[in-house]
């Protein structure tokens, strides 16, 4: 059995707690002003994720909820929906922060106990083309819900409705 210091727990950043070795790493790591790109531990971190993603660049977020609105504000435009599980994080737990900064309102449907969306319930909450409605914009998913991951192949299965 793992000893309790190294468990990761899923359920939330907040919960799984930091090694010796990672606190002496946090402690000896240079500080600099991210704002003005000034941080080189942050620089450090945003250059290897880009690059490990194969992208041009990358983003440090702080907390989830930080992480979720940019993702949204990235796919939708206001007046744009999105469609989520009824007891999703970014639905429930993060203040409104899609529909009141971004004006992306939420179209829900019922989550299951493991994450999942029934594909036919996604598929009946997206709006027509028409003027009338918001445009069903983005689909969003929690990778983990409550600790456990989604199934392996259901984020695909998602993708290729439509």
């Amino acid at each position: 059995m793992l000893k309790p210091e190294f468990f990761i727990d899923l359920r939330s950043d907040t919960v799984t707690r930091p090694t010796d070795a990672m606190r002496q790493a946090m402690i000896d790591a240079p500080l600099g002003d991210d704002v003005y790109g000034e941080d080189p531990t942050v620089n450090a971190l945003q250059e290897y994720t880009a690059g490990l993603l194969d992208k041009e660049a990358a983003l440090f977020a702080p907390s989830g909820t930080q992480s979720n609105l940019l993702a949204l504000f990235a796919h939708c435009e206001r007046g744009d929906e999105y469609i989520v599980g009824d007891s999703a994080h970014t639905f429930r737990y993060e203040g409104g922060g899609a529909a009141i900064l971004g004006s992306i309102p939420p179209q829900t449907v019922p989550m299951a106990l493991d994450g999942t969306l029934a594909l036919e319930a996604i598929e009946a909450a997206i709006k027509p083309d028409d003027f009338h409605f918001a445009r069903s914009r983005l689909i969003c998913l929690e990778n983990t819900h409550a600790g456990e991951p989604l199934p392996l192949g259901y984020a695909e299965a998602v993708a290729g409705l439509g």
